[in-house]
């Protein structure tokens, strides 16, 4: 046997020893159970590097299926891998992972011991510079059906800054555009699922949930700005706004939205403390009293295996409103012992010591992601 064979043979192997590990744990865990079928866990939001190892992560974690962010076609943007290196990923990987289109591929993956990735953009900023043609609308409708039938499913609309459709984070008062209104109703018509808040603004978002008449929308990852005013956490009134819709509000795990705003923004990232796990779990209660258990979910944002800073980004000397902590160490500080998805287990042991009933436990950590997928997209 040549040694490339011997090579592919071993690397499948392990690679099915991976799946039956993850199957053979979910059966432990059923059986424990009384033998019922454990509910699925969604991540709903992580911008991680993808690697053997962060599927090692979602495995301890338990997490069945994961939302990933993802750049263009074939090159990565802003430190997110690209179509190209996710499909390329996935043909090595096939027998631990599957890029999923609809909820039925995300039951399937689990049922299989394998791990789902449902791929989005943050913003539409991909979309901007082909706008600016005598083409615009039917360049984004032509330009958003070749990205869904790649497998994009999910969609926001700014990142922190304005674009020629709205305003970001840090122009809250910035509306919807005309460019904007036809997006929302572009991406609505090609069953995608719409993201507002966070990094969108709140007129923007606002605007964007009229047009969508009542089909659901959600912020992906996000934190309650009543609790800290930072620019990237959402108001109440926004936050019900999403909820009214159906949608889905996914609580954010980075330290920064939870302790970084405009009287401490002079404060050097890796000066601040790590934020506490129980101070995190005051976000879940929060928005449990605001909109109900039905409308949260978890959206982290973790970064594993990435080198992502401020670094180019406005300074505090510039913007006392600027979201994100400096470090001179670079790098993102997440909540302690939270501090990727593999630590998942430790959140859940907060929340089931702060009351919280298995069956609302359910309802956050995946059948409400599931429950808007489905509705937006089909089963």
């Amino acid at each position: 046997m040549s040694t490339i064979t011997r090579r592919a043979v071993l690397g499948g192997a392990i690679a099915a020893g991976a799946a039956l590990g993850l199957r053979s744990a979910r059966a432990t865990a059923a059986a424990a159970s009384g033998g019922a079928s454990l509910p699925l866990i969604v991540d709903g939001l992580d911008c991680s590097l993808v690697s053997e190892k962060f599927l090692d992560l979602m495995r301890q974690g338990g997490a069945n299926c994961v939302h990933l962010t993802v750049g263009g076609i074939a090159e990565d943007n802003g430190g997110s891998p690209g179509f190209g290196t996710l499909y390329e990923f996935a043909d090595k990987y096939g027998a631990q992972m599957v890029i999923a289109r609809s909820v039925r591929d995300i039951r399937e993956a689990a049922q299989a011991g394998k791990i789902a990735f449902v791929l989005g953009w943050q913003d539409a900023n991909i979309l901007d510079g082909p706008l600016r043609t005598s083409r615009v609308f039917t360049t984004m409708n032509e330009d958003l059906r070749a990205y869904s039938q790649l497998g994009l499913r999910v969609i926001g609309i700014c990142f922190n800054n304005s674009n020629l459709f709205g305003g970001g984070c840090l122009e809250q008062r910035e509306p919807l555009t005309q460019a904007g209104r036809r997006l929302v109703e572009e991406v609505h018509k090609r069953k995608l699922l719409l993201d507002v808040g966070g990094h969108t603004g709140e007129q923007t978002s606002l605007d964007a949930i009229e047009v969508s008449k009542g089909v659901p929308v959600v912020s992906t990852h996000t934190n309650v700005a009543a609790i800290n005013p930072n620019m990237r956490c959402i108001s109440d009134r926004l936050a019900v706004a999403i909820a009214n819709t159906g949608g889905v509000i996914g609580v954010n795990a980075l330290c920064d939205f939870h302790n970084r705003n405009a009287k401490s923004a002079l404060i050097h990232g890796d000066q601040s403390p790590q934020v506490s796990l129980d101070k995190h779990l005051d976000q879940y209660d929060y928005f449990r009293k605001l909109v109900g258990v039905e409308h949260i979910g978890l959206g982290p944002d973790f970064e594993f295996g990435t080198n992502w800073s401020v670094q180019g980004e406005p300074s505090a000397d510039v913007s006392l409103n600027w979201p994100y902590g400096e470090s001179s160490s670079g790098g993102l500080l997440y909540i302690k012992d939270y501090e990727n998805i593999s630590k998942l287990p430790n959140l859940i042991a907060g929340l089931k010591g702060r009351g919280w009933s298995q069956a609302e436990l359910d309802k956050l950590l995946g059948e409400n992601w599931l429950r808007v997928y489905e509705r937006v997209w089909g089963a």
